[in-house]
This record gives structure tokens, sequence and C-alpha cells, in this order.
């Protein structure tokens, strides 16, 4: 009998979500791990797959992540438990790169000086014209950056090949009122605040200095010396 591992989560969106990241269509990943492309179709689409730990073990390979991770069992773990790649090589990115990966992603830290003291917020963001927007409501902590200088930062971990980038931009913020600027604010959104609620204030965060690194894998350096005979 053969042997099914239980997975935790939404299987099917995890599949999805990681072969967006690597821009992988499902024949592509379906040849990539050796299955009929209407199986990952039905692990992607179905509400409780229940696939064998092989089929499991070659999608993560396909979509180059770990088994732990394609199934959410560190779901609940802070990022960056796994150990440096063997040969980490740190890489700074220029200013087009970093807007670059900045319109990959669409959540990110708002860090700010409140009342109580420095803070850090994750807030979901947009990126319209190399200005960061996000929407939030009056009388609530990120609602009081308008008129101030603000940090804001978003990362990528892929901790099953220890690699990974950041990208930091420091900026003034502001509030938007335009109508004509709020609705197409609105069109670019690409996704509803993940807080809920009515999050109807636009906030725009105009960039001064932007910096970015990304940390890969080194090539590999030259192959030891042998020992004479």
């Amino acid at each position: 009998m053969q042997h099914h591992m239980q997975v935790r989560g939404d299987l099917g969106r995890r599949l999805a979500a990681r072969r967006a990241e690597l821009g992988l269509t499902q024949e592509e990943t379906a040849r990539r791990a050796g299955m009929a492309t209407s199986y990952l179709r039905y692990l992607e689409e179905s509400r409780a797959p229940t696939p064998g730990r092989g089929a499991l073990l070659q999608l993560a390979g396909a979509l180059e992540t770990t088994l732990t991770t394609l199934t959410g069992g560190d779901s609940d773990l802070p990022p960056g438990l796994a150990g440096a790649g063997r040969r980490p090589q740190l890489v700074t990115l220029d200013a087009e790169e970093c807007w670059s990966r900045l319109g990959t992603h669409g959540v990110g830290r708002l860090a700010l000086v409140s009342a109580g003291g420095p803070t850090v917020l994750p807030v979901n963001y947009t990126v319209v014209d190399r200005t960061i927007a996000f929407r939030t409501a009056p009388g609530t902590v990120p609602a009081q950056v308008l008129g101030t200088r603000v940090a804001f930062e978003v990362d990528h971990l892929d901790e099953a090949f220890s690699r990974g980038w950041s990208v930091l931009v420091r900026g003034r913020a502001h509030g938007v009122s335009d109508p004509q600027a709020l609705s197409r604010l609105r069109d670019a959104a690409r996704s509803t605040p993940w807080a809920g609620g009515r999050r109807e204030m636009w906030v725009c965060i105009d960039a001064v200095e932007i910096s970015g690194r990304d940390i890969r894998e080194g090539p590999p350096g030259p192959a030891p010396a042998r020992g004479g005979d």
C-alpha cells in the first residue's frame, strides 16, 4: 500500500505560486518533474489532493525548493534558518534592478518613527512610476508617516538554495487626494490589504535613495592542489 504524506495547507496554491515565482508554465513544471501535465493540473486545482511522497519530491526538485517548504511545514517559522551557501557572493544591485525586484512583490516593511518610538510594519504595496504606494486608514500608525522621511524594505529568501535579495528605499511620504491619481492607484493595485477593513487612504513614498543587495552562489573555486608523488 502506498503511504501518502500529510500535506499542511493548500498544496495547490503553493505549487502555483512557486511556478509563478520561477516563471514556469504547468507544462514546463510537469516536464521537469517527469509527470503528466494533467496530474500537475489536478494537484493544483483539487481541494484536497493526496500525492505520494515520491511525487512531492519530484515537484520540489522541479520547483527548486524543499519538501518542507512545498508542503507548508515551515509556514510558522521565521525565514533565514538555513545556513549560508558554500560560496556565498554578495552583489550590489543597481537602481534599475532594484526597481525591477520591487515590482515583483506585494508586501514590504515600512520603517517609521511613531509616537511610541521606532516602528516597522508590513504593508501591501504597489509600485507606480517608481513611487511606492500603499493603503491605510486615518488614525493608524502607518498614517503617521505623512510629511516625514521613512524607509521601506522588501526582501526575498530562497532557503532551498541559500540565496536571496533585499531592496531598501528611503524617501518622503505624502498623502494622495487627487481623484485621477487615486483612480490610477486603485487600478494598479495588485491586491487588497491583508489586514482588511476600510483602508482607503493612499500614501505614496517618493524615493530619494534606493539600494539593494543580492546573495547568490559564487563561481566554483580552483581545484585543490594535488600532493607530489
